[in-house]
């Protein structure tokens, strides 16, 4: 599931804050007692200065009060951040010795950790990078996040002071294409420092078309009145913008796009990677022969199923594919598969559904370009009032002017649709964000113990475990993504590391996984300048969490449960790996001992 950003946010901030999704509404909190109420004004500290940091982000999570701020680009804004994270981390540092309860002296440790993680991250990245701003990009997705089918109505003219305040029209705002140039021009000056990637330039002048179209079709969607000035303002200075990136930043780019090992060290840490990665690879590339294995033993069966004289999985995927749902047939299938998925899961007791439906729908062209690839966008995490997670599907990603757009034909067709319902659904991120604002967790466990791979663990496991309840096509393509994890494993780290070139990468993923060509484009993009160290946390996740589950069943033998088992991993918020394991341990197999 890629994770749904402000991208001209500070990259620290992106992997604590928007890449942290979960909190707790007061309900819940009464429903967990006291502790929790302490533990949650400590977590206050933090929340605070990323809502000064990245106010748009914090306000889509639903910090309230933010709806007209944004993204603060002013002369020593990294100094600003540093400063305040400083200061919470001090008054948190302080906290520890008078906390009484565990859990919250435990919480208390796991905001420390988020606040030095991202302190890390700011001065690492200060140190060795140029920064790169995506504004056509940030103002979209800011725009976005007010002018939304879940935000209540009188939220929405909140959106045309934001815009206004992104093109400068306001008395104390300055354009912040204009703040943008001007942050990056006085890092070009330093000559040791790292440029940005060529390709990523190139990526964003090719997307900014797009997200300037987007932000008009926004506002004439949810029909807020008097954009008209601002946007003709913001559309001038972000072409402006685009012109001086094209000029001036695009011809010294970085054709190597691999990161330095400090900081590609850094970004495994901050998605939550903790195998060493000629450990990580070495897992990887294994699995990758195992479930090829597994594929070669099911594709003849499924074609014979079928009527075709195949035995190649690669050519059964391909016939599957040709199988292409569209336009208005997509959305009513993906429904009528998650009400089937829906049954298998209770009557399988594979975990503990909520009554409700779920949300699907497809993705404009404007989100197409900021996050190209299924995914799940969370509901408001803090004070929600009965927002709900929606499942989008981009259809295709928009091509470089000139260019092609390329289309996808990966999650299109039937037999897809039953893991990718499976991973962006139930009982995978849907009910992962579900669980957090139904069930309730400590502020600290559901947003700031949060990493990549604990999430992307769990709805890879999901997958896992509604496989042998699929039909054998949805089998054969629930290995097909699972290959395709395995895959990224030993190929993110392998691009950065210099044993794996793009070429061989698209070659793997194009005839070896089975992907589209537009598919393999944004894989290969992940890996090098997208999210460099994401990509792997689906396979360690999975494995993390296959381990922990092990031990479960190792120590209660016949006894083990599990429904118990989903359910209680899903009520303990984002835990990383490690944190889940002793909560298994310690929580979990003592209260089921007791049952016996």
């Amino acid at each position: 599931m890629p994770i749904r950003i402000l991208s001209s946010a500070p990259r620290a901030v992106v992997c604590a804050l928007a890449t942290v999704l979960l909190a707790m509404p007061a309900s819940a909190q009464r429903l967990k007692g006291s502790w929790v109420e302490r533990s949650n004004a400590n977590a206050q500290l933090l929340i605070e200065v990323f809502a000064k940091i990245a106010p748009e982000q914090a306000g889509f999570l639903g910090v309230p009060g933010l709806d007209e701020e944004i993204l603060d680009l002013e002369p020593g804004n990294v100094e600003r951040e540093l400063t305040a994270m400083r200061e919470a981390l001090g008054r948190l540092r302080q906290r520890v010795d008078t906390a009484e309860h565990p859990l919250v002296r435990q919480d208390l440790e796991i905001l420390i950790r988020a606040a030095e993680r991202n302190i890390e991250g700011t001065e690492v990245r200060r140190k060795l990078q140029v920064p790169f701003f995506s504004v056509t990009s940030t103002v979209f997705q800011g725009l976005q996040a007010l002018l939304d089918e879940q935000i209540e109505p009188e939220r929405r003219p909140a959106a045309l002071v934001r815009l206004q305040r992104y093109a400068g029209l306001e008395a104390g705002y300055e354009p912040i294409a204009s703040l943008a140039e001007d942050r990056i021009r006085e890092r070009l000056e330093i000559a040791e420092l790292l440029r940005p990637v060529r390709d990523e330039v190139e990526k964003e002048l090719g997307n900014s078309q797009a997200y300037v179209d987007g932000i008009r079709e926004l506002f004439e969607k949810h029909g807020v009145e008097g954009y008209e000035e601002a946007y003709a303002q913001i559309k001038e200075q972000l072409a402006a913008y685009d012109e001086f990136v094209r000029e001036e930043i695009l011809p010294n780019a970085r054709t190597d796009f691999r990161q330095p090992r400090e900081l590609y060290a850094l970004s495994l840490r901050e998605f939550g990677v903790d195998m060493a990665v000629d450990e990580l690879m070495s897992r990887a590339q294994v699995a990758f022969k195992e479930i090829q294995n597994q594929m070669r033993m099911l594709a003849p069966i499924v074609a014979r199923q079928r009527g075709w004289d195949l035995d190649d999985y690669r050519d059964v995927i391909a016939e599957l594919k040709k199988e292409q749902l569209a336009g208005e047939a997509i959305l009513p299938h993906y429904e009528e598969r998650m009400r089937e998925l829906e049954q298998l899961i209770r009557d399988n007791e594979v975990v503990t559904l909520p009554e409700r439906k779920m949300r699907i729908r497809l993705a404009s062209e404007a989100e197409s370009a900021a996050i190209p690839a299924p995914h799940m966008q969370p509901p408001r995490m803090i004070g929600n009032t009965g927002e709900m997670g929606t499942f989008i599907l981009p259809l295709r990603i928009p091509g470089k002017p000139g260019e092609e757009t390329l289309g996808f034909d990966d999650f299109t067709f039937e037999a897809a649709s039953w893991t990718l319902s499976v991973h962006e659904g139930r009982p995978g991120h849907e009910l992962q964000f579900a669980s957090i604002v139904e069930r309730g967790v400590s502020l600290a466990r559901g947003l700031f113990a949060f990493n990549s791979v604990n999430v992307e663990g769990w709805a890879l496991y999901a997958e896992a475990e509604m496989q042998p309840y699929e039909p054998l096509d949805g089998q054969l393509i629930a290995l097909q993504h699972r290959l395709l994890r395995a895959a990224r494993a030993f190929l993110d780290p392998g691009l950065q590391t210099g044993v794996v070139t793009q070429e061989q990468a698209t070659r793997i993923l194009r005839q070896d996984v089975g992907l589209s060509e537009a598919m393999a484009l944004q894989e290969v993009e992940r890996y090098t300048f997208r999210a460099p160290g994401q990509a792997p946390s689906y396979f360690v996740g999975y494995n993390r969490l296959l381990e922990t589950r092990a031990m479960a069943e190792r120590a209660l033998g016949d006894s083990f449960d599990r429904r118990a088992f989903n359910d209680f991993v899903l009520s303990q918020g984002m835990l990383p790996p490690a944190l889940l394991r002793r909560a298994v341990l310690e929580e979990f197999v003592p209260s089921q001992t007791a049952m016996r």
